[in-house]
């Protein structure tokens, strides 16, 4: 079984985190093949650079000549899953969705611990649009943006559990999630502070990528996903017509 892992900035050392905590997960015989996108931001933080990701992570994949089983888009809260789902059969999974389901399965209410505060509405919207907010208890916010991962990691993770604690003595979360592809590798930490279990999306999104590959299934074309209809797209890709 080969997956794609695409990360959905161009910061190569970021890519090859998300690749270590996937492969650690991943089951004997399933090949984890890392993508970093041809462009877009060196981090994603708000809108613009989402949807701007999203394209550049499309793009990645269509270009992706090698047959593959699955694609797992790692970014937290961001755009372009279903562009994914149209574009492809296989079972496209997303790191915000992956996390926030597995975490139901582990305690009643679950927090999503993040990067900067702008990027909570991205998340409680992505969350909205799953179906998955009944059981949401909170989303909070590090206060640091998301290359401070890599810059400051002791400072980072200070943030970060500090946010999970607040979580659960003061949100009543019995759960928390990872809100950023970047914080792969962190779980231990921040069980040891809080006593509840953690979910990494990138973790969760590789077992269920697994899990739907070994059952056969598929992503459904009859509608929503369906495939784009043929038609001329105008000057794309950019910078390459007079």
């Amino acid at each position: 079984m080969r997956i794609l892992v695409a990360n959905v900035n161009t910061t190569e050392t970021m890519t090859k985190s998300i690749a270590q905590q996937a492969e650690a997960v991943a089951a004997p015989g399933t090949e984890i093949v890392p993508l970093t996108p041809d462009f877009g931001p060196e981090s994603c933080e708000g809108n613009y650079e989402s949807y701007l990701a999203a394209i550049a992570v499309m793009e990645k994949v269509r270009a992706y000549k090698e047959p593959y089983d699955a694609v797992i888009q790692a970014g937290y809260g961001e755009h372009g899953r279903e562009g994914l789902q149209e574009l492809l059969d296989v079972p496209v999974v997303d790191i915000t969705e992956a996390a926030a389901s597995t975490a139901q399965f582990l305690g009643h209410k679950y927090s999503v611990v993040t990067t900067l505060d702008r990027a909570v509405p991205l998340i409680e919207d992505r969350l909205k649009l799953a179906g998955l907010t009944d059981r949401l208890a909170s989303v909070r916010a590090s206060g640091l943006p998301v290359l401070a991962l890599e810059e400051d990691p002791d400072a980072a993770v200070a943030a970060i559990v500090e946010q999970a604690v607040a979580a659960v003595e003061s949100d009543r979360a019995e759960v928390i999630c990872l809100g950023c592809g970047g914080m792969a590798g962190l779980t231990e930490q921040v069980v040891a502070r809080t006593g509840v279990p953690v979910v990494d999306g990138v973790a969760a999104a590789v077992t269920i990528a697994e899990s739907l590959v070994r059952m056969g299934l598929t992503t459904s074309k009859v509608r929503t996903y369906a495939p784009p209809r043929p038609k001329e797209i105008r000057n794309w890709p950019p910078n390459t017509r007079a």
